[in-house]
């Protein structure tokens, strides 16, 4: 009986582990569970170097085409969060974005791939900032593994029609959070 309960623990313990390895994963090795002064935004009162993460995934479903990345704050009291980053048309055989991608001056994402409009009213990368003293605020980075290789949007697109063809579009998602807060002087 003993034997039988091992055996079983050990199988269980491996086919768990077997599916554990197949899920669809985000990572990042800049960023840990709060934001930085180099992600932190340059401007509107903050002083950061505005420097998107470092972003690699794995393990992408069967049919992807195409990937996408957005940051989104919930906590911006803005009644509808606020979109910190918007990239979109990554191609398929793409798994990382390396740090600073998001500085569209630099040309660090692939050629392909589409920055659109942020809140911030401009497009690529716009680090936290929130207001002083409002409090901790989460940003999710999520990458979503598309069904179709283009959107058929352009860099002018506002965040919320991305995220309306992202929803219709998207067969698996795996997110990261960070946090940051501005405490008042």
């Amino acid at each position: 009986m003993k034997k039988s309960i091992f055996i079983l623990g050990i199988l269980l313990t491996i086919s768990t582990s077997s599916f554990a390895q197949k899920t669809f994963t985000l990572s990042s090795n800049s960023i840990g569970g709060e934001a930085t002064i180099n992600e932190e935004f340059n401007g509107f009162g903050c002083a950061g170097n505005n420097e998107s993460p470092q972003l690699s995934w794995k393990n992408a479903p069967k049919g992807t085409k195409s990937f996408a990345i957005t940051m989104y704050d919930p906590d911006a009291p803005t009644g509808s969060g606020w979109w910190h980053w918007v990239v979109f048309d990554i191609p398929a055989n793409i798994k990382e974005l390396v740090s600073n991608a998001g500085n569209m001056k630099l040309n660090l994402t692939p050629k392909e791939a589409i920055q659109s409009m942020t809140d911030f009213g401009v497009s690529g990368y716009g680090g936290p900032c929130p207001p002083q003293g409002h409090g901790i605020h989460q940003y999710i980075i999520t990458v979503h593994a598309l069904k179709t290789d283009k959107l058929g949007l352009n860099a002018n697109t506002n965040p919320a029609v991305v995220g309306y063809y992202l929803w219709n579009n998207t067969l698996a998602k795996a997110s990261i959070v960070m946090y940051y807060q501005r405490t008042k002087e």
